[in-house]
């Protein structure tokens, strides 16, 4: 289908566009509100500045698509191939990415607070600086993703795979983790405040100067973990393995380490539950 014919039989009042083939076409700044391209492709496409607000994009091919600065609140992109796609400042607001696949993809400074992003692929993608709060990321995986000073606030990681990602600087303040994975993660500097990371995996983590203040990390492991001067104040340790970890010069006050593994642990300059620095 052409484009001309398409934005004919759209400005027409036709909204049924399932399975078309638009590979490259150029619709920036197009206004197609409440489309239905479900299984179309639109790979290598052009949607820059594009208003697909509440559209019907289930399962839709948009491989290496530019939908930089895009609108897409509310729209359907369950099932949807977004590998290696731009996607730089769109707003998806409370938009469907169930399943999405989204490797490699350029999500920097988007906007996404309460998507669906359950069981998404994301490994390598770039949300530096994206909106997730609230978001839902249950099951997604992560590997490697660039999650930079990015809003995480109140959003549901459990049982989600950040391995190896890079959450420098990001909020993560009330967030959802059961069960999440994120060893050998770079979280120096974030605020994991009143976060429930129960059962996670934190192997080898880097919370070097984190705020944990209230954060609840019972029964999870923290083996070789970096917490270097971070604040765990009032958090909830106990069952934890910080086994080998770092811990040199952070806050514990208040915190409850009932049965918490600290063998190897370094404890130089720590302050402890009860107020005293360890020496």
């Amino acid at each position: 289908m052409y484009v001309e014919e398409l934005l004919e039989n759209y400005a027409a009042g036709k909204r049924d566009f399932q399975e078309v083939s638009l590979i490259g076409v150029n619709l920036s700044g197009k206004d197609l509100r409440g489309i239905n391209l479900r299984r179309a492709n639109l790979s290598q496409a052009i949607l820059r500045g594009a208003d697909l607000s509440s559209a019907n994009l289930r399962e839709v091919k948009l491989m290496g698509a530019d939908l930089s600065q895009a609108t897409l609140i509310e729209t359907n992109l369950i099932g949807a191939d977004l590998t290696q796609a731009n996607l730089y400042e769109a707003d998806l607001a409370r938009a469907g990415l169930r399943g999405t696949r989204l490797v490699g993809a350029n999500l920097r400074r988007g906007n996404l607070p309460e998507a669906n992003l359950g069981e998404a692929n994301l490994s390598n993608a770039n949300l530096g600086e994206a909106n997730l709060s609230r978001a839902s990321l249950h099951r997604a995986k992560l590997i490697e993703v660039n999650l930079t000073r990015a809003l995480l606030e109140g959003a549901n990681l459990s049982n989600a795979i950040l391995s190896n990602g890079i959450l420098e600087g990001a909020n993560l303040v009330d967030v959802i983790g059961h069960g999440v994975t994120l060893e050998e993660a770079d979280l120096r500097e974030a605020d994991i405040s009143r976060a429930k990371l129960i059962g996670a995996n934190l192997i080898n983590v880097n919370l070097g100067r984190a705020n944990g203040r209230a954060v609840n990390l019972s029964w999870t492991s923290l083996r070789g973990a970096n917490l270097r001067r971070a604040n765990l104040y009032r958090a909830q340790l106990s069952w934890a393995n910080l086994s080998e970890a770092d811990l040199s010069e952070a806050v514990l006050i208040s915190a409850n380490i009932n049965q918490t593994n600290l063998h190897n642990t370094d404890l130089t300059g720590t302050i402890m539950p009860s107020g005293a620095t360890h020496e």
